[in-house]
């Protein structure tokens, strides 16, 4: 991450070193919501593990969004901002080149490995910014071992230019809640319900339905650290009960939603 600017109602300003780690460098942040990090790049690669909230990352054209407990990924040299809406916890790893050996060449989003969170979290309990022991660099290395590894995801909410369906996708971010139907809203394109699930295949990587289904899981995210109750978000984002908003948060989350709200 960069030096956050000023954005439209508030942000804060991090003193962020400009030198590469040597070799590795812990850093966790909070953000205040509607803070923007303008374009920038560095010589150092970089993961960042997002906590509380939900990070946008804009990479190459392309929108990244993700919730907690996963992760961006950013090789050393490309160009990167993000934003957030709310506030938003993160845990930023900085990586020097040198180390690059065998991780991710190209920018992308990252499911987290148990073992990558358990020795995440040891060094930011113990208020580690970088290793200081023989022990140290060897826990490091399992953690980079752990980054090869680590499920790449295209985007945990992927977007599309397509004609009839880029208009569906945009109203839909606008109001998660609404429940027509693909084959009502192929009607509103003026194209077949056919057409527009293989568009969502081609272009998203995903069943419609599971495409919504990742939104509202977000919306929710945001709803919960307002504090509202699970009824009331349940409804703000298109369930008619608690319990089928439930099933979804469990089946994306492995958590229930007041679960996930304590633990945040």
């Amino acid at each position: 991450m960069g030096t956050p600017k000023k954005s439209r109602i508030a942000a804060h300003s991090f003193p962020l070193s400009t030198q590469p780690p040597e070799p590795i460098l812990f850093r966790g942040e909070t953000v205040s919501a509607n803070t923007e990090y303008a374009p920038h790049s560095h010589s150092w690669s970089q993961i960042i593990c997002v906590k509380s909230g939900v990070l946008t990352m804009e990479v190459d054209g392309q929108r990244y969004l993700a919730p907690p407990e996963f992760a961006f990924w950013l090789p050393a040299g490309i160009v990167h901002s993000s934003y957030n809406r709310k506030t938003t916890r993160f845990y930023a790893i900085d990586i020097a080149a040198e180390l690059n050996e065998g991780l991710p060449q190209s920018a992308c989003m990252l499911s987290l490995t148990p073992v990558f969170n358990a020795i995440a979290e040891d060094c930011f309990a113990r208020n580690l910014s970088v290793p200081k022991t023989a022990a140290d660099m060897r826990m490091c290395q399992v953690l980079l071992d752990q980054i090869a590894i680590c499920p790449r995801l295209r985007a945990y909410l992927p977007g599309s230019e397509d004609k009839l369906l880029a208009p569906v996708l945009s109203a839909l971010e606008k109001d998660p809640a609404n429940n027509l139907s693909l084959a009502e809203w192929a009607k509103q394109v003026y194209t077949s319900e056919r057409t527009l699930s293989r568009r969502c295949q081609k272009e998203l990587g995903m069943a419609f339905s599971e495409w919504r289904q990742r939104l509202r899981f977000l919306y929710a995210i945001s709803l919960l650290e307002q504090g509202k109750s699970i009824r009331e978000v349940a409804l703000d984002v298109g369930y008619s009960s608690s319990s089928a908003f439930i099933n979804m948060f469990v089946q994306i989350s492995g958590t229930t939603p007041q679960r996930f709200r304590t633990e945040q």
